[in-house]
Parts: structure tokens; C-alpha cells; sequence
């Protein structure tokens, strides 16, 4: 099942390897559900889909609750008069402007699939700042939303950091963690994704949360780049390495294989 959303780091094509490492359980608990990639290729008798931003959570909410009325709205933004300059600036204003929870998320839906290179980025006031994509016709998932809201009679969708949802994890869960990464350079900095961004101590934080699940019964996947500070970070964790093939990157001509991890905690 694809995703609706275009979305940096996007797990569909990691699917089966990262099935392969995770344990069974009753509740599959994402600390940082993004697109949902995984959540829609897997079949847990329940889910708890976190992610601290709101925008993304409000989005799937209302998906949730209104299914196809919802659906149909957000195709209404999806017309050739809204795919030029003017009109994404002006629809994007308006995003951060409104207090409409409703129409900010048919205008996120329509950011992302006219923004340059489905980006999610905020700037420091939380403003969204991703610019035009100029896609000569912007696809509308028509299909994959109608999946989703179908696979998320087994959701609940919660905006909170993901300390919050992992202290929350028992006996039964499984928990699965795809942070914004840790740079590869200086200039590598997708962690964006929300206002305030993800730092070192966020990364250090997040193995603490996943030793300390771990402690209590509940086992623990992540992924990440593959940096020793990471490999250090994730000390007593099971590694396994292997080459990802990057699609998003300011420079078209240096999208190439990077090396990835995944550290999985064991009870």
C-alpha cells in the first residue's frame, strides 16, 4: 500500500526489511508515524501513530473521521487555476494563518504535492516555508486515501513528542522509531519536519527512551544513518547495515546510496 503524502525519508521501499526485525505483538506504537509507510503495510491488531507535528496528526484525523467527504474537499484544491506561483503563495499564507484545523489539512494534502520536492519544512516561527514545486500536473491520491482511511479503523493518532509515547509503551507493544536523521555533513539538515527541529540530544534522548522501553518488556526498532555517533548512541542494540538509495537531496546529481542502520532493542 502506498502512502498519500510525498515525504523525506519515506520507509515504502524499507518495508519488508524492517518487517523482518520486528516482533509480533498487539500494538504497533510509531513515536514518528510521517507518511504512515509502515502502518499501511502491516497488520497489528491495533496502532498508536504519534508524530509532534500537528499539522501531519490534524490531517489524518480528519481523514479519519470524514473518510470520502473529506476526501473530496481537499480535490477541490486540486484544480489548474491553483497550480501556478501566485495561488501556492496565497494557499500557503492562508495556512499559516487559519485557525480552520479542517482547512489547513486539505491545504497541507495540497502543499505537499505542490511544494518543491514534497517537502515538509517549517521555519523558525513555524511558519511552513517550503517554495512552488512547478509540477505540470500535481498528482491527487485519490486511492491511497481511501486506503488509509480504511486501514485506520485500527488507528489512534496522537500529536505528542515521542518521550511522551514511548513512556506510554507495555507489555504487548511494539515499538518502531524513524526520526529525522542525524546529518550525514554540515549541509545535510532535514530535521525540519516541525518547528523546533531534532538535534543530537534529541538522538541521545530517544536511545534512552528506547533502553528504558526495552527494560520494561517492550521491544524497540529504530533507523538511522549509519555514523559511528549513531552505532555509539545505540550501544547494546542488534545493528544491522545496509546501502539506501536517497531520493530527496538538494543536489539532483549526488542522490546516491547512503549507508543506513537498523538497532534493534530487546527486551
Amino acid at each position: 500500500m502506498r502512502t498519500f503524502l510525498k515525504w523525506a525519508g519515506n520507509k515504502q521501499r524499507m518495508v519488508k526489511r524492517i518487517t523482518a526485525l520486528l516482533p509480533g505483538g498487539q500494538r504497533l506504537i510509531e513515536p514518528f508515524v510521517g507518511s504512515g509507510a509502515l502502518f499501511l503495510n502491516t497488520s497489528y491488531p491495533a496502532y498508536f501513530l504519534a508524530d509532534s507535528n500537528g499539522d501531519l496528526i490534524d490531517l489524518y484525523c480528519h481523514l479519519q473521521a470524514e473518510g470520502s467527504a473529506f476526501i473530496d474537499f481537499c480535490r477541490t484544491l486540486f484544480v489548474p487555476k491553483n497550480n501556478t506561483p501566485d495561488a501556492f503563495y496565497a494557499l500557503r499564507a492562508t495556512f499559516n494563518e487559519t485557525t480552520d484545523t479542517r482547512l489547513k489539512s486539505a491545504i497541507f494534502l495540497y502543499l505537499n504535492r505542490h511544494g518543491y520536492n514534497g517537502l515538509c519544512r517549517y521555519n523558525a516561527s513555524g511558519g511552513f516555508n517550503v517554495p512552488f514545486g512547478r509540477y505540470k500536473k500535481p498528482y491527487f491520491p485519490q486511492a491511497e486515501m481511501e486506503a488509509f482511511w480504511e486501514k485506520s479503523e485500527t488507528a489512534c493518532f496522537c500529536r505528542q513528542d515521542f518521550a511522551t509515547t514511548m513512556q506510554a509503551a507495555q507489555p504487548g507493544d511494539v515499538v518502531y522509531c524513524d526520526p529525522p536523521y542525524v546529518p550525514l555533513s554540515s549541509t545535510a539538515h532535514f530535521t525540519s519536519y516541525s518547528a523546533g527541529g531534532f538535534g543530537f540530544d534529541q538522538q541521545l534522548a530517544l536511545a534512552g527512551a528506547a533502553r528504558d522501553a526495552a527494560s520494561r518488556g517492550v521491544p524497540v526498532l529504530i533507523s538511522n544513518h549509519a555514523t559511528p555517533e549513531i552505532e555509539e548512541a545505540y550501544a547494546g542494540a542488534a545493528f544491522e547495515h545496509f546501502q539506501v538509495q536517497r531520493y530527496i537531496s538538494a543536489d539532483a546529481n549526488n542522490r546516491g546510496a547512503v549507508g543506513e542502520l537498523l538497532a534493534l532493542f530487546l527486551p
